[in-house]
């Protein structure tokens, strides 16, 4: 008589997939990067090199998992809630808007220390602002998730586009942009503080928001294990009959949970506006909405998870800029095709592998003598 298999460990599930996932993209890269002429393992040292061989290379490549930190913590706490948000491309881009308004305002009366909270604030108000309403039209109205926040992206965009062209324009001007913001607006860069303790590094886009992003991890940690509110918010996820069974309001949690994630996704506008441009400009946020539900997929919608999937990526931005450079035959289009196949490994076949890793692991325990055959 066949006996049922036992589940994965979790260090399987939780590691040992993503990693066979990312080789198969790799592999499967490889093949095509063969097929061109260039040699696969040659173009994979270069990407690694670029990605994190120098110092100016590592900033680049902190700098983009700063974002994905962000939109893969955004889509996360969604996926709790069996909620899949889309729309982080959308409340990234008013979160920055959110940061801009406040710069352009204030930064002429407030220094530094008063200009940086209040920025969060906005960027994280105006980004589950524009979540809510998805989330209300989900919770109340029965539209779905997934649709209302794609459109709600293209609102987005298109409200830029008005507000840049007619509201924030500098007058004379034919760049869409707003004015560059005061000095004391500006957040300070990484090798801006390691020079202050004698540490010279090249100048790079990474600035304090990466640290933000870590400590939004932890925060986010403790919220969803550790508290009554995230307790009902995995409930809602795993069951929403039974969450309403047990005296969990079920629409509450839908909108408290698109509140934060839109409040993480707005925070894309702290590392872009504030602490990069240094302005309002269009496409700022040049993808990472998206890219974070390959990096809440990889990462297991788990803060460690989301950490190492968005140095992933980072490096796949920063490495793949570098290959594209070192190999004319690799064109930029062919690297963003690398990172589509690990999106497509990581998401659509995330568990292709884990039929026969189930067998391999439930003939590995069976083939191990029990204390009685001891």
């Amino acid at each position: 008589m066949n006996q049922p298999k036992k589940p994965l460990p979790v260090w399987a599930d939780i590691i040992l997939i993503p990693l066979i996932n990312i080789l198969l993209a790799l592999f499967v890269a490889g093949i095509i990067i063969y097929l061109i002429g260039e040699n696969p393992f040659e173009a994979l040292k270069i990407l690694i090199y670029g990605a994190f061989g120098y110092d100016e290379a590592i900033g680049y490549t902190l700098y983009y998992t700063t974002n994905f930190i962000f939109t893969g913590l955004a889509v996360a706490i969604a996926f709790h809630a069996n909620l899949f948000n889309i729309g982080g491309e959308g409340q990234a881009y008013i979160g920055g808007l959110g940061v801009a308004i406040v710069m352009i305002t204030l930064d002429g009366y407030l220094p530094f220390w008063a200009l940086l909270p209040l920025a969060i604030l906005v960027a994280m108000l105006f980004g589950a602002l524009w979540a809510a309403i998805p989330a209300y039209l989900q919770a109340y109205r029965g539209s779905h998730i997934v649709i209302t926040t794609i459109m709600f992206n293209f609102i987005a965009a298109n409200l830029m586009v008005y507000l840049l062209v007619n509201v924030f324009i500098v007058p004379g001007s034919m760049s869409p942009e707003s004015r560059i913001f005061a000095d004391n607006a500006h957040l300070p860069f990484m090798h801006e503080i390691l020079a202050w303790f004698d540490i010279q590094v090249a100048s790079t886009p990474l600035n304090i928001s990466f640290l933000i992003a870590l400590l939004f991890c932890v925060f986010l940690w403790l919220f969803i294990w550790h508290t009554r509110w995230g307790y009902e918010l995995r409930t809602v996820g795993f069951s929403e009959s039974a969450a309403t069974y047990a005296g969990i309001n079920s629409k509450k949690v839908v909108m408290m949970t698109m509140i934060i994630s839109g409040a993480l996704a707005g925070m894309v506008g702290i590392n872009e506006i504030m602490g990069v441009h240094h302005k309002l400009l269009l496409d700022f946020v040049a993808g990472y909405g998206f890219t974070g539900i390959a990096v809440a997929l990889m990462g297991r919608n788990h803060p460690v998870g989301i950490i190492v999937a968005s140095l992933l990526f980072g490096a796949l931005y920063q490495g793949g800029a570098e290959l594209t450079f070192d190999m004319p035959n690799v064109s930029r289009e062919m690297v963003v095709a690398i990172q589509g196949l690990i999106i497509l490994f990581s998401g659509a076949l995330t568990y292709m592998s884990k039929p026969w890793l189930e067998r391999f692991f439930h003939i590995f325990s069976h083939s191990k003598p029990t204390k009685m055959e001891a």
